[in-house]
C-alpha cells in the first residue's frame, strides 16, 4: 500500500516539528526568556515587522519564534510521555483483566467505566488542589488520561488471542503465561496498540494545551503551546499573532498526527484491508 500524498505531507510536517523541537536550543535566534519592554508587541515581518523578530514579540518583548520553538518542544514532550504512560498502564491492566477474569476483571472494568464517565478536568483540578501544581504531578495526570481506551482494547485483543490455536498450543507445552503474553501475544497485538497510540496522541496534545490555557498545566517561566495561547488571548485585537501562531501549530500538529493514525489503522488493521 503506497502512502497517499496527504499522508506524506502530514509525515513531513511531523518530522519538521520534531526536528524543531529537538534542536530548539540551536534554532532559536534569541533567549525565549529575555524581555525587552521597549520592543513589546512588535508585529511579525509579514504584518510590517522587522526580521530581528520575524514572528513578532509578546507583551514582555520576548521573541515569539524562540518561544514557539521551546513551547513546541514542551508540548510534544509532555504529550509523548503522557501517551506512553497511559498506554503502559492501560495495556497492563487490559492483560491483567483478560488473564484473571472474575472479580479482578470486574474491578478493572468498573474503574474503566468510572474514568470514562467522570470529566477528566474535574479530577485534574481536585488532584492539583490537593498535591499542588508541579511538572511531575502534571505529567502523571496527563498519563492517566485515556488509559481506559488501551485497557478495553488490550482486554478484548487478549481474550481473542487466548482462543487462538497458537496460544492453546503454547499452553499445552506448559509455557508460562507471562512468557506467552510477552513473546507471542503482545507482538501480535502490538500493531493495534501502536495505531491507538497515534490516535490518542492528538487528544493528549489538546488536553495539555487546554489545561495550560486554563492555568492548570505548564507554569511560567516555562512555556507550552497552550500557555502561549492563554497568554495571548488578552491581546487578540492588538497582537493577534500571540494566539494565532501557537493555535496554528496545535491545529496542524494534531491534524497531521490524526492523518497518520488513520493511515496506520487502514494499513495495519486486517478488517480495514478486507473492506
Amino acid at each position: 500500500m503506497k502512502m497517499p500524498v496527504l499522508t506524506r505531507i502530514a509525515v513531513s510536517f511531523l518530522v519538521l516539528i520534531a526536528f524543531c523541537a529537538v534542536f530548539a536550543n540551536f534554532l532559536a535566534p534569541l533567549d525565549p526568556l529575555h524581555t525587552n519592554l521597549l520592543a513589546r508587541l512588535k508585529p511579525p515581518v509579514f504584518a510590517g515587522g522587522t526580521w530581528a523578530n520575524w514572528l513578532g514579540t509578546d507583551e514582555l518583548g520576548r521573541d515569539t519564534f524562540s518561544r514557539l520553538l521551546y513551547a513546541l518542544r514542551t508540548s510534544l514532550l509532555i504529550a509523548a510521555i503522557g501517551t506512553a504512560i497511559g498506554a503502559i498502564i492501560g495495556t497492563t491492566l487490559g492483560f491483567t483483566a483478560a488473564h484473571f477474569r472474575g472479580a479482578t476483571e470486574q474491578i478493572i472494568m468498573a474503574a474503566v467505566d468510572f474514568q470514562a464517565a467522570v470529566p477528566f478536568i474535574i479530577l485534574v483540578m481536585f488532584v492539583l488542589a490537593v498535591l499542588g501544581n508541579s511538572m511531575v504531578v502534571f505529567l502523571v495526570l496527563i498519563g492517566f488520561a485515556g488509559w481506559e481506551v488501551y485497557t478495553r482494547l488490550a482486554r478484548g485483543l487478549v481474550l481473542s488471542a487466548r482462543q487462538r490455536n497458537y496460544v492453546m498450543a503454547l499452553e499445552g507445552l506448559e509455557m508460562s503465561w507471562p512468557t506467552i503474553y510477552a513473546r507471542h501475544v503482545l507482538p501480535n497485538i502490538a500493531s493495534a496498540i501502536i495505531v491507538q497510540l497515534t490516535l490518542n496522541f492528538p487528544a493528549t496534545i489538546l488536553l495539555e494545551t487546554g489545561l495550560s490555557f486554563l492555568g492548570l498545566g505548564v507554569q511560567p517561566p516555562d512555556t507550552s503551546l497552550g500557555l502561549m495561547l492563554g497568554e495571548g488571548r488578552n491581546y487578540l485585537l492588538q497582537a493577534w499573532w500571540l494566539s494565532v501562531l501557537p493555535g496554528l501549530a496545535i491545529f496542524f500538529t494534531t491534524l497531521s498526527m490524526s492523518i497518520l493514525g488513520d493511515w496506520l489503522r487502514d494499513r495495519l488493521d486486517p478488517l480495514s484491508q478486507a473492506r
